[in-house]
């Protein structure tokens, strides 16, 4: 699809349109407080959602920048947690896709060992 195609049939209701990137891989970051967990999600698919049974999971560490950049975005939201998507392109270069502030993450613990909950149970026992 290209904007030539998008016509007045989309008014009903609010749309989001991003690049269609080249990847390799998917990567869901998830912040819980200071912690930052990434995984890559490995698939054969456009959108990794659509199929968990196709899915494999790695942790990864992110590129440089990349933490203190989601500790930005968070701050500014005055938010302490966040699901962020990521695609990683051919290249290697993470491109950034959304931030979901409530959005799953169990999943990965179990699939990975990453002391997620364990994160969750120190953010939410803080006291200051």
């Amino acid at each position: 699809m290209t904007t030539e195609d998008i016509d007045e049939s989309v008014s009903g209701t609010a749309h989001l349109f991003q690049k269609r990137v080249a990847k390799t891989a998917g990567v869901r970051v998830t912040v819980i407080g200071s912690q930052v967990f990434c995984v890559r999600i490995d698939s054969d698919v456009l959108d990794w959602r659509t199929d968990y049974d196709r899915l494999t999971y790695t942790p990864v560490e992110p590129p440089p920048g990349i933490e203190q950049a989601l500790h930005r975005y968070l701050d500014h939201f005055r938010l302490v947690f966040g699901a962020f998507d990521f695609c990683v392109g051919e290249d290697g270069q993470w491109w950034f896709l959304e931030c979901n502030p409530s959005g799953q993450w169990y999943w990965l613990e179990s699939q990975t060992d990453l002391p997620m909950c364990a994160a969750l149970a120190d953010l939410l026992e803080r006291t200051s």
